[in-house]
């Protein structure tokens, strides 16, 4: 009976032991997300409080304002259809294919996620202006140098490596087995893709294009090296930004950054929307 009692005793201080181990491991997680989120919202709220909100409509539905939300919802959305029709191929021969270099390709497409946008800005600027192909393209096919086209090239060439990697992982994620069934049937290579891995890798193309597209409208550095920042020209919404800020207008800048805020969280909604999680409130 003494030795039962005494592994009672020793079980209930195990017990207790993992009681408050489970404890203090709740109380790190939940902290840490909670620190997490009361950070992210003090930012939003001191953004917002900063804002003089009887001038925010008159900046808003300003001429210049509504020019930068145009041409970046047109170039962002231009530059992401882009970028995803080029990363369809491209991502499917890497998940698909084997060929010798292919990890040598599979980095070389990794470079725009590590390289400064800036930097890239840069390249595409001296291959404009210092090349024999370049020169041809900007004075015989379309001038690309702080107009319009650079802005789309400078936004594909950044989110065109982010949607091939997206892309990538969504082929890699279907069973090579269902394109296996098919072809047994008759059908050829093209075909088992268009008719089996495209519309099962639906979900994955939809967030590939969102994701891009999003980091498309925020995209900076690539736009102002090879587009430049001319108001009313060039401008997107984080030119605007860079613009207000150096005309001292820090009131027009605040508001921009809380529209580029806006849609990014709605964006973010949309792809946990289509990721089919659960959202609660």
């Amino acid at each position: 009976m003494r030795g039962v009692f005494r592994t009672g005793k020793v079980n209930r201080g195990k017990n207790g032991s993992g009681i408050n181990g489970n404890r203090a491991f709740n109380l790190i997680i939940g902290g840490t997300l909670v620190a997490s989120v009361v950070f992210a919202l003090l930012l939003i709220v001191s953004t917002a409080r900063y804002i003089r909100w009887k001038h925010f409509f008159d900046v808003l539905l300003s001429r210049e304002i509504l020019f930068a939300l145009k041409l970046s919802l047109f170039v962002s959305t231009v530059a992401s259809l882009i970028a995803v029709s080029f990363a369809l191929p491209i991502s499917y021969a890497l998940s698909r294919f084997r060929f010798p270099g292919r990890n040598i390709i599979d980095t070389i497409f990794d470079i725009p996620i590590v390289l400064s946008p800036i930097a890239i800005g840069a390249v595409l600027l001296i291959f404009f202006n210092n090349t024999i192909i370049g020169k041809f393209v900007e004075e015989h096919i379309v001038r690309f140098t702080f107009e319009i086209p650079g802005i789309i090239l400078a936004q594909f060439v950044v989110v065109s490596a982010l949607a091939v990697r997206l892309l990538k992982s969504t082929f890699d994620s279907i069973d090579l087995r269902y394109e296996g069934v098919i072809r047994t049937l008759g059908a050829t290579r093209f075909q088992s893709l268009i008719h089996v891995t495209l519309p099962m890798a639906k979900h994955g193309i939809v967030g590939a294009f969102i994701v891009t597209w999003a980091r498309a409208i925020g995209e900076f550095g690539a736009t102002l090296t090879l587009a430049g920042a001319t108001t009313m020209k060039t401008e997107t919404l984080p030119i605007a930004i860079f613009l207000s800020f150096a005309k001292a207008d820090v009131q027009q800048a605040i508001i921009v950054i809380l529209i580029l805020l806006s849609l990014a969280i709605a964006v973010l909604l949309l792809i946990r929307k289509l990721s089919g999680e659960v959202m609660t409130w």
